[in-house]
C-alpha cells in the first residue's frame, strides 16, 4: 500500500492573509486542495492522512469533501513541534493502518504543483531502495563559510543538490529511523531525508521538478495565482471552442 502524508500543521501568517499559506484560497478553492486532489486522483495512492492544527480540520473536511474524489483519506494528525515531529505523529498514526513494508509519500500541502509524473517516480524508483528523493542540481557557485562573515572554501557544485518534496520511504524503517532521534535530536532535523540518512537507509536521488516550489513568499503565491489564472482561462477558452 502507498499512504499520503500531507503537511499541513503549519499555523504561522508570514503572508499577511490571515490565516497559515496553506489555506489561502485562490481561484475559489485553499492551496491545500489543489495537493489532495492531484494525490487523491493518482492511480498509485492508497490511502491519505493529512498533519493539521485541530482549529482548521472542520473546514478541512468540507475542502476534502471536494478535492478527494476518490474517498482516500483515512485521517488527521496532530501537528508536532517542528516539522520532522509532525512527520513522526503522522507516521505513527499510518502505522496504525498500514503494514511495515508499505510507502510513505511525504509531501507539503504549501507545495500545490505537484505533478502526476513526480508522484509516479517517487513510488515506482523506490524499488530496491529505502527511499527516495526528488533533487535539483545547483546552479550557482556555492562557497563554504565557517565564520558567516568570510569566505572559507569552495563547494564542489557538480556533488551538491537541492531537496524537493514529496519524498518517499519504506514506512518502517523510516518510521523507526525517526523514533531513534528522541526526545531531542528530532528537533534539530530541518529535512524529511535526513532522519533515514543518520540512520544508514539506502535513499536513491531522482530528478525533481523546478515548477514543484514551495509558497514561502509573497512572490511565490503571486506566481501561483498566475498559473492557475492562465491554465483555467485556458480550459474556459477551449470549452467556449
Amino acid at each position: 500500500m502507498n499512504i499520503a502524508l500531507i503537511l499541513s500543521g503549519g499555523t504561522g501568517e508570514r503572508l499577511g492573509a490571515g490565516v497559515p499559506k496553506q489555506y489561502i484560497n485562490v481561484q475559489d478553492k485553499p492551496i491545500i486542495s489543489y495537493c489532495v486532489e492531484k494525490i487523491s486522483a493518482h492511480a498509485q495512492i492508497d490511502a491519505i492522512t493529512i498533519v493539521a492544527d485541530k482549529r482548521w480540520q472542520e473546514d478541512l473536511k468540507g475542502w476534502i469533501k471536494k478535492a478527494d474524489r476518490k474517498k482516500k483519506f483515512r485521517s488527521f494528525s496532530q501537528p508536532g513541534v517542528n516539522r520532522q515531529m509532525s512527520i513522526l505523529n503522522g507516521l505513527e498514526d499510518i502505522s496504525r493502518y498500514a503494514e511495515e513494508a508499505d510507502i510513505v509519500l511525504i509531501h507539503d500541502a504549501a507545495r500545490p504543483m505537484l505533478s502526476d509524473e513526480q508522484i509516479t517516480a517517487c513510488l515506482t524508483e523506490i524499488k530496491g531502495h529505502d527511499g527516495v528523493l526528488p533533487v535539483l542540481p545547483m546552479k550557482d557557485t556555492v562557497y563554504m563559510s565557517e565564520d558567516g562573515k568570510r569566505v572559507s572554501s569552495l563547494m564542489e557544485r557538480s556533488k551538491i543538490f537541492s531537496g524537493q518534496a514529496p519524498e518517499s520511504f519504506v514506512l518502517g524503517k523510516y518510521l523507526e529511523a525517526n523514533r531513534r532521534l528522541l526526545p531531542d535530536k528530532i528537533l534539530e532535523i530541518n529535512g524529511s531525508t535526513e532522519p533515514a540518512v543518520m540512520a544508514g537507509m539506502d535513499i536513491a536521488m531522482i530528478a525533481g521538478d523546478e515548477n514543484n516550489f514551495k509558497i514561502t513568499t509573497q512572490a511565490d503565491l503571486n506566481r501561483f495565482c498566475s498559473i492557475v489564472k492562465e491554465r483555467r482561462a485556458g480550459c474556459e477558452s477551449v470549452d467556449t471552442i
